[in-house]
């Protein structure tokens, strides 16, 4: 951050795009052995034929908006037997594609405000998916969702985080052969963990997170790796320059999940989590790793990402997909 703005960079120059997240993705598929086609995200509602004949789709990095034909298209395509492996955070928003793709709308925030189709047609209002109003969860289609996740390691939110996943059920078949045992944490090192994650609501039984459900978790959903995470931020008074949103974020959660911003519902949802998780739907299946920042532990070279991202390469290219 201190580079862009020596150099007359936004601050956000790295936290989205080709250049951060996809290239370096690509770049290690291919030398390690994968063949990759790459497709843009809009495809998957300009095109939603654009998936039919692969047996595994991947996402990797930042990607925060999606419609909802897209999500629709990969919905399908995991039903009819597809695999989705998603290394990506901040499942977030619901977006708009309109005058033919050429233009993105998306009210965020202030959608149950501004957004002109907030009465007349509100699935459709480009909230957040959680939001009551939307009512299509991300977990439903990647078992995780952006309101029960956030930041880690990013401007002053958890800026001393360990940045590695902490693995809880080592039997995992994505973590076959890779030596990781209950309690252990990989690609801290690498910071694998951050900028942004996504979460679950969870709770403890006999030493393992296991998925509430309240949030539209699918069943079945297994929580192999987890860390945390925030949606507000703490700086002592000197460092408030660190501050991207102060607490901003864990407010507007508290509004449209629990209907009030009362200082007990933001501290609530200030709290959050990122998680590895997997599971079954339809003929498919789903494996996320909710974090933007996975693709480090490649770039680096760390043993374990590697590792881990093979595992759920080779099952996924291995099994029968789609005809």
């Amino acid at each position: 951050m201190d580079w862009a703005f020596a150099n007359g960079y936004s601050r956000y120059y790295a936290a989205a795009g080709w250049a951060s997240f996809e290239l370096p993705f690509l770049r290690w598929a291919e030398r390690t052995g994968y063949r990759v086609h790459v497709i843009a995200q809009d495809d998957l509602e300009l095109h939603p034929g654009c998936l039919s004949g692969y047996r595994c789709a991947v996402i990797v990095g930042h990607e925060e908006y999606w419609s909802r034909p897209m999500r629709q298209t990969v919905d399908r395509f995991v039903e009819s037997g597809g695999r989705i492996a998603r290394f990506a955070g901040n499942f977030m928003w619901q977006t708009r594609l309109e005058q033919g793709g050429s233009v993105q709308t998306c009210f965020k925030y202030l959608a149950r405000e501004r957004d002109p189709l907030r009465e007349t047609d509100p699935l459709r209002l480009t909230s957040a998916w959680e939001d009551p109003v939307v009512g299509l969860p991300g977990a439903t289609t990647f078992g995780v969702n952006g309101c029960r996740g956030q930041y880690a390691g990013w401007g002053a939110a958890a800026p001393r985080s360990p940045r590695g996943f902490q693995v809880f059920r080592p039997r995992h078949w994505s973590l076959a052969g890779s030596g990781l045992g209950y309690g252990d944490m990989f690609g801290d090192e690498a910071g694998i963990f951050g900028l942004e994650v996504d979460g679950v609501e969870y709770t403890f039984q006999d030493g393992l997170p296991v998925p509430t459900g309240v949030d539209g978790t699918p069943e079945g959903l297994q929580i192999v790796a987890m860390g945390w995470a925030t949606l507000a931020e703490d700086a002592q008074p000197e460092h408030a320059a660190q501050r991207f949103l102060a607490d901003s974020d864990a407010r507007f959660a508290a509004r449209i999940l629990d209907g009030t911003d009362a200082d007990d519902a933001v501290e609530r949802r200030a709290r959050g989590c990122g998680v590895m998780v997997s599971f079954q739907r339809g003929r498919g299946e789903v494996f996320c790793a909710a974090s933007c920042e996975w693709v480090r532990g490649l770039i680096q070279g760390d043993y374990y990402t590697q590792r881990i991202t093979r595992n759920v390469l080779d099952r996924f290219l291995a099994e029968p997909g789609p005809a």
